[in-house]
């Protein structure tokens, strides 16, 4: 008899200048940020029991990156999604701080020139925004499209990463 093996979630709240984030870890690993009011986030009880142990790490660098001491994210996630998913969110993830990619050149990066529309679903499904920076992809012409988070949060990112004078990241 084969048995299949279980998984374990935590979660934690943690506060943020862009409102409370829901932090999820799989197994230990981070798996999930969400925003509060965010679109396609996951039922409450799906985030396993309240624990904040497994993110002492994820807590430490989004502090720095909120405190704009860090702009690159070194931690294991656990994603789980689609190959095509998972492929878009490795290409948002190698997008630089402060700077923004529209959906037809993250395409053109995985090879698939014609599916930016497919990306943009893909894009909004990532489950760990901010981290992996959803908030970076932007319109054909550079305006702002789409964000899970809503669009004043993802203005709001950008120009704290952009350094826009006067941005600091008050608490939303």
């Amino acid at each position: 008899m084969t048995t299949t093996p279980t998984t374990t979630r935590h979660h934690t709240v943690v506060d943020s200048p862009y409102g409370a984030l829901t932090l999820v870890a799989t197994d230990g690993v981070l798996s999930g940020l969400y925003m509060t009011g965010q679109r396609h986030r996951p039922p409450e009880e799906t985030f396993g029991a309240r624990d904040p142990r497994p993110f002492g790490e994820p807590i430490r660098q989004l502090d720095a990156y909120f405190a704009g001491e860090l702009t690159e994210f070194d931690l294991p996630l656990r994603l789980e999604g689609t190959p095509f998913q998972r492929g878009v969110w490795a290409e948002l993830a190698r997008i630089p701080y402060g700077e923004t990619r529209s959906y037809g050149e993250l395409a053109g990066h995985l090879g698939k020139p014609g599916a930016s529309r497919a990306v943009g679903l893909a894009n909004g499904r990532n489950p760990v925004g901010i981290i992996v920076p959803c908030h970076r992809v932007v319109g054909a012409s550079g305006s702002l499209t789409g964000y899970g988070g809503g669009l004043d949060r993802k203005q709001r990112l950008l120009s704290f990463e952009r350094g826009a004078e006067g941005e600091t990241p008050a608490l939303f």
